[in-house]
């Protein structure tokens, strides 16, 4: 093995190849905790080439290799085992070119998505990726995740934004396919196959991402409704007020909020009460327009009218619109205060969403009738974090223990709408059942086929998102 590791660093360098136990644990630690994990070594390259290499010469060895990023994933797409080797892309943290008039960026895989954000905002435009995690995690696990965030309503996923992309195949060749056309109708569109694909069919080293104008206008306003049938019809209702410029219309439960509140010392409830639905709404402009405010406020004025809106505030300046925005973010970190949690990233259709919502309490009360749903997400595009809570006089792995038959019950409920198990979060490990019971086996089977075909010999990120 030392032979294999010292045939590694002459690729990459002494330094940027790692096998003490002690400096891996950073890099096999999952992020909730679910899995043991362990490998055998890092390495960490620091060019396309050098990653070109290092997998050339572990296929030679049949080594296999689970690619990583800012290993910020919720499904143990980067879990790896001893006799594997972990091939982390921190060092091409490049953004290699701005074109303002393209409208686009070219950046290297390991570019922390807070960056490419503010690369883009200093040349007057906007990449609108974003999620909780922005601060670490990096482009490339974005697109081999497909990641969502709050911004899908108006911009898509991450695979709406990409271009083109770099790819490291798995006996080592390169696919250049830096592409920054708009319109490219040259046979098969090979890029789609690998965004989303967690690393499974090659490594991605780097794109070319799509730009926007940056919003010159933003209205931000926190809205309580009694339903979440009352949140569709607002929905419907400020798509027209604001010319269809809705950017984000987030979910958030009432015990949600009441966490955050409660646990997050810079939070407090913007009305005298609260509500058994909150909406974080976000409409942007490319410039400032007092009509479009205007339209929205008049909007909100007639929902509550007609009783479909209970109380709303709109924030006056942008320190009070990044206030309401941070509620969103912080009934995520809230959630650990209350013990352990069973989490799900499922999507149904819009319409379906308040049936769904119904359909899923009312599964989990007749199992568990003390667990504490804590559900809240992206309402505007279906997705939803229908997460339970412990029940409090309940141990934690003991609640922790009923995770399948828990899952199985909001998966099976998903289902049944035409939503998916999995939104945003992708496989990786977790997931490897659900893909088995809800997809067809000619689909299972196509699946396969595409791995065999990119990665016959199974030494890119094994046991990830298909058996």
């Amino acid at each position: 093995m030392s032979e294999f590791i010292n045939g590694l660093r002459a690729i990459v360098g002494d330094r940027h190849a790692v096998t003490r136990k002690d400096a891996l644990k950073r890099f096999t630690e999952e992020l909730r905790g679910r899995y043991q994990s362990d490998c055998m070594g890092v390495v960490f390259p620091g060019s396309t080439e050098e990653v070109s290499r290092v997998i050339r010469f572990c296929a030679a060895h049949g080594m296999a290799m689970v690619p990583q990023g800012g290993n910020t994933g919720a499904m143990g797409g980067t879990v790896s085992t001893p006799e594997q080797l972990i091939v982390n892309l921190q060092r091409l943290d490049r953004i290699v070119e701005v074109d303002r008039v393209n409208q686009t960026m070219t950046v290297q895989a390991g570019c922390i998505l807070a960056n490419i954000q503010e690369a883009a905002k200093d040349a007057g435009l906007l990449f609108p990726l974003s999620l909780g995690a922005q601060g670490s995690c990096q482009i490339g696990g974005n697109i081999a995740t497909n990641a969502g965030g709050i911004n899908v309503l108006q911009y898509g996923n991450t695979r709406d934004l990409v271009l083109g992309i770099e790819v490291v195949l798995a006996d080592g060749r390169v696919w250049q396919g830096l592409n920054r056309l708009r319109k490219n109708n040259t046979g098969y569109d090979l890029r789609h196959l690998f965004i989303g694909s967690e690393g499974t069919l090659g490594i991605i080293t780097a794109a070319v991402l799509k730009l926007f104008p940056y919003p010159g206008g933003r209205i931000v306003s926190l809205i309580g409704v009694e339903t979440v049938s009352a949140a569709l019809e607002l929905m419907v209702s400020m798509k027209s007020a604001s010319s269809d410029r809705l950017t984000s219309f987030e979910l958030m439960s009432q015990r949600s909020v009441e966490t955050a509140v409660t646990h997050m010392a810079q939070q407090r409830n913007p009305f005298d009460r609260f509500y058994p639905w909150y909406i974080l709404a976000v409409v942007d402009s490319t410039e400032p327009d007092p009509q479009l405010r205007s339209r929205i406020e008049t909007a909100l004025e007639q929902a509550w009218t007609d009783s479909i809106v209970r109380d709303a505030v709109i924030a006056e300046s942008e320190s009070q619109s990044a206030r309401l925005m941070l509620l969103r973010e912080d009934i995520v970190e809230a959630q650990k205060f209350l013990g352990g949690s069973i989490k799900h990233d499922v999507a149904v259709p819009i319409s379906c969403v308040p049936d769904f919502m119904d359909s899923a309490y009312r599964a989990i009360r007749d199992y568990m009738p003390e667990a504490i749903p804590y559900p809240y997400g992206h309402l505007g595009d279906g997705n939803l974090h229908f997460n339970i809570t412990q029940p409090p006089n309940m141990d934690r792995e003991v609640f922790l223990g009923h995770w399948k038959t828990i899952n199985t019950l909001v998966h099976d409920i998903a289902h049944h709408y035409h939503g998916s198990f999995s939104a945003e979060h992708g496989i990786g490990i977790t997931k490897l059942d659900e893909m088995e019971k809800y997809k067809s086996e000619t689909e299972l089977d196509l699946l396969r086929d595409i791995k065999s075909l990119f990665d016959p010999h199974g030494i890119l990120n094994p046991g990830k998102v298909i058996r």
